[in-house]
């Protein structure tokens, strides 16, 4: 693209040109060792000192939380919660009581906890940039200095950084910041998932970045993951101007989803409440594909009540009247631990209680949750789609549907683990749908946590081992003449989704602001495109050549 420039390569996360001078993120905090003793008769109020500081910092991300919508904020609200946490708190409070100020307690609770979810690994070792932010946030209370963040350009510019809490993603301003590069983060990061909701360009694990001083003009890519460094000003701003080209034609595509020669391909959004649901009514998405109900369980002391639940699923339920809207019951555990259930102290969280799981650690809150969930529907007259994750067993589908259909409710199950995708077809005997969450089934089929940065290409939802999975369910789906859609980043991709058509799938859900990408894209192929560049696509053996195959058949 550009002549003689350096050119950085990292992961393709959000597609879009970006071009502008670099920013980096704020230095953050530094932590000095104290060698100060708090007296005994002292650390009673240090101890309330902290805690006040604590929640302060949940507060205002709780604030933020409600201000913000879809992914962005589900992290700020499961953050809010992990300022609260109590194991974290109880390690600053003995601390202080062994004679620990606050800001030294903070720093070494913190540094107890990071030590262990590394030890953990997996979507725990996720949590650690979370942690980390919400220790500098709580030092910058203690210490009565601003709160941490990023300080917005007056100039269109591209964020560089190790690593970007969400609390820092979820506040970006895509007008101002028009590209995200981060040297850390995988393709289904918080980061990654925020920035796709915003619609920034965004590339992760891309090395070389500490070489780029702030002020240098730089040219992304999110559809190639390519950086480059100081680029011929005429080209870059070509670039620039065919992707502003681009956006202009996706702004105007105008529904439904559909190939160019009228095969009918759904485009839903991604929600997690009511008011997400009102925002993505203002796109053209045609129903809600996923609709993540954790946020009313996360930030409660006792697990919400049926008429809570009731009027929560019901605001959605009235935005999309009428429309298809796909619930996925509670899908906590792991990373997004819930503070009423008992969950057992495990090694690995990841492979451990979560999802449909979860109903074991906290026994009749599936129940609850679906008795909720009818009675939503009959107060709306809706006739929602009931969803549950991480089956992984055709008798854990089975009886699934069997609670659900008994409220008169349409059962699915999403295909997130590699057992259910290699048993589709017999999952299909007993649901009427399948959903695929493609963020976790390319973790649980590449054995590669999704946050790690040295793994990040085997978490691409390109990778050729991914796809044949998808390519498996959809085949079965078509088989038993029941819907099969993808819920998960990959429905975000565009490219890729002319793909996932081309495999066989019925419905695209992703964040709403990708609907008009993802459907501008399929309305300017046809069907045999697609199936075509589906066929290159299985006969690859890794993403690069799998984006390679498909860009040369769709263009």
């Amino acid at each position: 693209m550009m002549n003689e420039a350096p050119v950085l390569q990292g992961t393709p996360v959000v597609p879009g040109v970006g071009y502008g001078p670099v920013i980096r993120p704020a230095p953050r905090p530094q932590i000095a060792p104290s060698t100060q003793i708090v007296p005994d008769t002292a650390r009673e109020a240090e101890c309330a000192r902290f805690e006040t500081a604590a929640a302060v910092v949940a507060d205002r991300l709780r604030a933020r939380a409600m201000h913000a919508s879809g992914a962005a904020a589900e992290v700020l609200q499961a953050n809010a919660v992990l300022a609260e946490d109590r194991a974290w708190r109880a390690a600053a409070d003995a601390l202080i009581r062994s004679g620990s100020d606050a800001p030294a307690a903070a720093a070494g609770a913190t540094g107890q906890f990071v030590t262990l979810f590394e030890k953990i690994g997996g979507l725990q070792a996720e949590r650690v940039t979370d942690l980390l932010d919400i220790r500098d946030r709580v030092l910058a209370e203690l210490n009565g200095d601003p709160e941490p963040g990023i300080e917005l350009p007056d100039v269109p510019s591209i964020l560089l950084a190790d690593d970007l809490a969400p609390a820092d993603t979820a506040a970006l301003d895509p007008t101002r910041i028009v590209g995200i590069v981060t040297t850390l983060g995988g393709p289904t990061s918080h980061t990654a998932i925020i920035a796709r909701q915003l619609g920034i360009p965004c590339i992760v694990a891309a090395a070389g970045l500490d070489g780029i001083d702030p002020g240098t003009a730089v040219l992304v890519d999110g559809a190639t993951g390519r950086i480059v460094v100081a680029p011929d000003r005429d080209e870059a701003d070509a670039a620039v101007a065919r992707d502003h080209a681009d956006r202009a034609r996706m702004d105007a595509w105008t529904g439904p989803g559909a190939t160019s020669d009228g095969q009918p391909i759904a485009i839903l959004a991604n929600i997690q409440d009511g008011s997400g649901a009102r925002a993505a009514r203002s796109t053209q998405a045609e129903g809600i594909g996923l609709f993540r109900t954790e946020l009313c369980f996360l930030d409660r002391d006792a697990e919400p009540t049926v008429d809570e639940q009731t009027d929560i699923y019901a605001e959605v339920f009235d935005a999309y009247q009428g429309r298809k809207v796909v619930l996925r019951t509670l899908d906590a555990g792991s990373d997004k631990p819930l503070r009423f259930a008992d969950h057992p102290d495990e090694h690995n969280p990841a492979l451990g209680m979560r999802g449909i799981r979860i109903a074991a650690a906290a026994p009749g809150i599936l129940e609850r949750q679906l008795d909720a969930v009818a009675a939503a529907a009959a107060r709306t007259g809706a006739t929602p789609w009931v969803m549950a994750p991480m089956i992984a067993t055709v008798a854990e589908a089975a009886a699934f549907a069997e609670q659900v259909r008994a409220r008169n409710l349409v059962p699915g199950v999403m295909i997130e683990v590699p057992s259910a995708a290699l048993l589709a077809d017999r999952m299909l005997a007993h649901v009427d749908f399948l959903s695929i969450g493609t963020n976790d089934l390319a973790q649980y089929t590449m054995a590669a946590d999704r946050m790690s940065p040295q793994l990040a290409a085997l978490t691409d939802a390109w990778q050729p081992a991914v796809l044949t999975l998808v390519a498996r369910t959809s085949e079965a789906g078509a088989a038993a003449g029941k819907p099969v859609g993808v819920c998960g980043e990959a429905a975000a991709d565009p490219l890729l989704a002319c793909v996932l058509a081309g495999m066989g799938v019925t419905s695209l859900s992703c964040a709403a602001s990708a609907v008009a990408a993802v459907g501008a894209r399929l309305s300017s192929v046809t069907v045999q495109q697609c199936q075509e560049a589906a066929h290159a696509v299985l006969a690859v053996d890794d993403p690069v050549a799998a984006r390679a195959a498909a860009t040369s058949i769709l263009g």
